[in-house]
């Protein structure tokens, strides 16, 4: 487990407060309700710009907090138990390949404006239903580039995307050359097909060959962290629930089969949190096994988090299973989740091959 520091415990606990204060999983519903296109409130996003949320892994000579992917982490994990609708994952990530490739004219430019909350950044990598890096057909040439990309998060309403072509990173405003079509995802959040058509686009000439891969596993550790809140909430949720629920004259707490399904749940839960901690930290010490860190969190958390969304409903019985209970919802968040940044599956095979086998 990580040893947070007094300024990330402050901010772990303020986060969470806010998250179960203004964003419950009531105030989702309700967007859900409405079908928003943006997939997100404004006035919330503004508010947690103003926390200084959208600046965490800004650094702190553009406007931001410097304050790292741990930190982040805490921040994603909190509006992750609640199912907060916000585009923090995705600004982060894009953020990231700022931080890494930008020039200093570009991050002079971007970076201030995305640590403020003037814009939503997300990153445009896959083309197809999976995460495939390795198969990019996207082309850049002259300054305008080309393509198609596929369930892009946030892509209803970024105004900066970090677009993946064959020969690297390219920075492409959202309004020349760019044409959205939005896909209603079963988790009612923000995922649009992009058709980029001679788009204006400005190279990320740092961070070298491995750049995509980098910022990459930046993403998928956010993503992580956000699935341990989703997980955390499902056990803590389901634990309540079996605490009072009456069945044949007794609390359901009291069967011993249900108390052994929540004891290898909990234990679940601790591995996974370890896991995506030590990536997370991983990636603040810059050491040389990012990529296997983050992989091997990823897995445990595509694979926990599918046990958890899995439990919450079976647990809960029929109720678990209805509309009227907010169960299904973290279901559906959870498989999304799970296939970001490359699903359990990718992330074993990789983590192996990058120990050689």
């Amino acid at each position: 487990m990580a040893i947070l520091n007094e300024d990330q415990v402050m901010l772990r606990d303020m986060a969470r407060e806010w998250a179960d204060n203004e964003a419950p999983v009531t105030a989702f519903r309700t967007l859900r309700n409405a079908g928003s296109p943006a997939g997100y409130d404004a006035a919330q996003w503004q508010a947690q710009a103003e926390m200084g949320w959208a600046g965490i892994v800004v650094p702190e000579a553009h406007g931001g907090a410097g304050m790292g992917y741990l930190s982040l982490g805490l921040v994603l994990e909190a509006l992750g138990r609640n199912l907060g609708a916000s585009p923090l994952a995705a600004t982060a990530a894009a953020t990231s390949a700022l931080v890494l490739g930008g020039s200093d004219a570009q991050q002079a430019e971007w970076l201030p404006r995305i640590a403020s909350g003037e814009i939503v950044a997300t990153l445009a990598i896959d083309e197809g239903p999976i995460f495939a890096p390795e198969a990019i057909a996207t082309r850049a040439a002259d300054g305008k580039l080309s393509g198609t990309k596929r369930f892009v998060a946030e892509g209803d309403t970024a105004q900066l995307f970090i677009v993946a072509a064959a020969d690297g990173l390219y920075l492409v405003r959202g309004d020349e050359g760019v044409a959205r079509m939005h896909r209603a995802m079963v988790d009612h959040r923000s995922h649009a097909d992009i058709v980029f058509e001679a788009a204006p686009a400005d190279r990320l000439a740092g961070g070298g060959d491995g750049l995509l891969a980098q910022v990459a596993d930046r993403a998928a550790a956010a993503t992580a962290a956000e699935m341990l809140g989703l997980a955390e909430a499902a056990f803590e949720m389901t634990n309540d629930y079996l605490k009072t629920r009456v069945q044949f004259g007794q609390k359901l707490s009291s069967f011993q089969a249900l108390q052994h399904r929540m004891a290898a749940w909990f234990t679940e839960l601790q591995l996974m949190r370890s896991a995506v901690e030590g990536a997370l930290e991983a990636i603040d010490a810059g050491r040389s096994d990012i990529d296997q860190a983050v992989s091997l969190a990823k897995a445990i958390a595509s694979d926990t988090l599918h046990l958890s969304s899995r439990e919450i409903v079976q647990l809960h019985g029929g109720i678990g299973m209805t509309d009227d209970h907010d169960a299904g919802f973290y279901l559906k968040r959870a498989r999304v989740l799970e296939t970001m940044w490359g699903n359990a599956a990718y992330h074993r095979e990789r983590f192996a091959r990058l120990n050689g086998y």
